[in-house]
């Protein structure tokens, strides 16, 4: 299936501008995760995790997901198929990856957020709530959209063997 023109470049915009606010979601949460951690003042660590919570559910989860589709859609729809080019296949496994421990991961982002927003839990207590594998995850997901963006840049050669058979 081949799109034409016009839905090429609509679909690729969407898929572009999914990624890149998915990206752009991502450093914000790294950014929350790091005042969170870092933070002296209870409110501000509080707040943090509840941010990250919201951005998690309304904003990651759901560009995530339009990125996976519309990077699906672009594949099947264009010269570059789905499984011709290693670096497509790359993108693809990257962003189930991604997508997958987001899910997963946005359930600790749950519970983190419901201690915070535990107004009993005294201000002193909140220590459980600096954990570092926020900031990992964040900072490995930046890092693992960032390699997918410069792959869709770079467009590294290599051709599959399922590609160099229909070549």
């Amino acid at each position: 299936m081949t799109l034409t023109p016009g839905l090429r470049k609509f679909a690729l915009t969407a898929h572009i501008v999914s990624s890149v606010g998915w990206l752009g979601a991502v450093a914000g949460v790294l950014a929350l995760a790091v005042a969170g951690l870092t933070s002296s003042d209870a409110q501000i660590v509080r707040g943090a995790y509840l941010a990250m919570d919201l951005t998690g559910s309304f904003v990651l989860i759901p560009l995530a997901l339009a990125s996976l589709l519309t990077g699906l859609l672009q594949s099947l729809g264009t010269k570059w198929g789905l499984f011709r080019h290693y670096w497509v296949l790359f993108k693809l496994l990257i962003a189930v990856l991604a997508t997958i421990v987001l899910l997963l991961y946005t359930q600790t982002l749950g519970f983190l957020a419901g201690v915070a927003a535990d107004t009993t839990l005294p201000d002193d207590e909140l220590g459980v709530l600096r954990t570092p594998s926020v900031v990992l995850h964040a900072a490995a997901a930046l890092l693992l959209l960032l390699v997918a963006a410069t792959l869709s840049v770079y467009k590294p050669r290599g051709m599959t063997r399922y590609g160099k058979r229909e070549a």
